[in-house]
């Protein structure tokens, strides 16, 4: 029911939802210092006025609650419906060759720009889903309010402060991932412990150890350098390890040091098995080079027997588990560092429905304790589920397959969207399945038919939900 008309409401503002979607993401909205009024700089504060203004002038009726979150209501009455989106995005980086990050370009049916993908453009479909309601008069008896967050990119502090001083919706979707309808979210551990050891002057002798540049990436690189070590013992142990890992190793020696460089395969920690990290080889071939025996190279022999190279479901760790709804637990060793009398490390964990504290944060931590190392981790992200078979769900898979003409489905994640801590939220497009939209990358970009689509598959779930 109203479909024909969802669809030629949104078919004929098309020009016009792209132009709003470029007016925002033109914003640099990366997070910058605090200034007074701006909890995450001038850019989200920008941003946030910038949407809020839009759609006061479309008629509805808004709320900034004090520049963390902004609020966009259908009508005055019962809530029963929050679309929870984010206008914040991450660093521009390099490697941009179809337009500059700031300055959103269409070409070949694609919207490229920063933003375009995550999640400006799906917050802007879901205000034309609310316009499309709103102007056909699509009779609705509940109210349903667009959230525009700024701090989604950097650990959802926005979040907080809004739930502070309201209550969740009997329903949330979030249009921060990809359809079909993400109903199951792995927990997560990251795992942070440390270890510290009497200093030796002893060579050869291992100097130090740096790897990784955040929890949840596998580490593409990490480094060494060693000291008193023959190179003919350091290239065979590299040759060793690269013909088992496939990570490769380049060796700089400098007067009596010897700088190691392994390279592997970065990747996100929630597929740790799509990379090939160079930090556990690494690790790997520290442990056959012939160093003075000394705490530190005790503490290295046993970092590896418990995340062994290969070993991401946590087997070595004794926290390998796996559930139907949400796949096997993964593990990905993603920072390092090691000095002579210290060791600092992190792994990221993400945990299927099955794990909780007792089987996994106090497996982890008794087995560090067993060999030297302090687990600082007092408790874990839990998992979060919304039941695929409530009204809420079968309704969003229903419109998906009405307008797609796809199977609609549930599907698990081992990342953490927007809605992880609230209790009836699940992630709900708006990328189509499979399209690859460089999200967080160089040439981000949107496909504009999947925005359009978006547009009017929350427009009908509106009307569905909120009849």
């Amino acid at each position: 029911m109203y479909r024909e008309k969802i669809e030629a409401y949104i078919d004929s503002h098309r020009q016009e939802m792209l132009d709003d979607i470029c007016k925002l993401c033109r914003i640099n909205s990366e997070k910058m210092p605090y200034e007074e009024g701006k909890p995450y700089g001038a850019g989200a504060f920008d941003a946030l006025n910038a949407a809020l203004s839009m759609a006061e002038e479309y008629g509805f009726s808004i709320r900034n609650y004090d520049n963390y979150v902004g609020t966009v209501d259908l009508n005055d009455k019962e809530h029963q419906l929050d679309i929870l989106a984010h206008l914040d995005v991450v660093p521009a980086g390099e490697g941009w060759t179809v337009t500059e990050p700031f300055n959103p370009v269409e070409k070949d049916g694609k919207l490229f720009g920063r933003g375009t993908a995550d999640d400006k453009g799906p917050a802007v479909a879901a205000l034309y889903a609310l316009r499309a309601i709103k102007e056909l008069d699509i009779p609705v008896n509940k109210n349903v309010r667009l959230i525009l967050g700024t701090d989604e990119e950097c650990g959802s502090s926005d979040i907080a402060h809004y739930y502070a001083v309201e209550k969740e919706a009997p329903m949330t979707f979030s249009p921060d991932a990809e359809f079909p309808v993400t109903n199951t979210e792995k927990g997560s551990l990251a795992g942070h412990f440390t270890a510290e050891f009497k200093a030796s002057e002893a060579l050869p002798k291992l100097v130090s150890v740096t790897a990784g540049i955040k929890v949840n990436v596998v580490p593409g690189k990490a480094n060494a350098v060693v000291k008193g070590i023959d190179r003919a013992v350091l290239d065979q142990a590299c040759q060793e390890i690269t013909k088992s890992t496939g990570v490769v190793f380049e060796i700089d020696t400098e007067e009596d040091e010897t700088k190691i460089l392994a390279v592997g395969e970065g990747a996100h920690a929630a597929h740790p098995h799509d990379g090939n990290n160079a930090l556990t080889a690494l690790l790997t071939m520290l442990t056959k080079l012939p160093f003075a025996a000394c705490e530190q190279i005790d503490a290295i022999h046993k970092l590896v027997k418990l995340i062994p190279h290969g070993d991401t479901k946590g087997k070595a760790l004794g926290i390998a588990m796996a559930d139907e709804l949400s796949g096997d637990l993964t593990l990905a060793f993603s920072l390092l560092k090691v000095d002579a009398v210290s060791l600092d490390g992190t792994f990221d964990s993400r945990c299927p429905i099955c794990a909780n504290e007792e089987n996994v944060l106090h497996v982890v931590k008794a087995k560090m304790a067993e060999n030297g190392f302090t687990l600082l981790n007092d408790k874990m992200k839990e998992p979060h589920h919304v039941d695929g078979d409530s009204h809420f769900v079968q309704t969003l898979l229903r419109v998906y397959e009405d307008y797609t003409g796809l199977k609609g489905e549930c599907q698990s994640t081992g990342g953490g969207t927007y809605v992880h801590h609230l209790k009836n939220g699940v992630a709900f497009g708006a990328a189509m399945p499979g399209t690859d939209n460089r999200m967080h990358g160089a040439d981000e970009f949107a496909v504009i038919d999947e925005l359009l689509i978006s547009a009017k598959i929350f427009a009908q779930v509106i009307a569905d939900l909120c009849e």
